[in-house]
């Protein structure tokens, strides 16, 4: 009999929006985010786009989806915002990454 649902363990890791693994209440509905603070890095496809933002204080490197709503691109659920710690590891692998990414070519 399979289970549905969150399994308990997937509760210690930090899900994309929640940078300190701390729980949130219940999200308010999205209205339109002021992206004065947001700098476009690259497109990497059509609707994913690469940036580097303030996101509650903290300065984060967002890789996401978008999506359009009345004529204006909306950033989508669908993606990742890395803490200064994590970009700074991942940085760090790259050359290994893309050693990995050759040979499974």
């Amino acid at each position: 009999m399979s289970r549905r649902g969150k399994r308990k363990d997937e509760d210690e890791y930090a899900s994309d929006g929640d940078l300190d693994g701390s729980t949130h209440p219940k999200k308010a509905p999205r209205t339109d985010s002021d992206d004065s603070d947001t700098i476009t890095i690259c497109d990497i496809s059509r609707n994913r786009r690469v940036s580097v933002r303030s996101w509650q204080g903290k300065v984060v490197v967002d890789i996401r989806e978008f999506y359009m709503k009345d004529g204006r691109q909306m950033p989508g659920k669908k993606g990742i915002s890395l803490s200064m710690d994590q970009w700074s590891i991942l940085r760090d692998h790259l050359d290994e990454i893309d050693q990995a990414v050759a040979e499974n070519a």
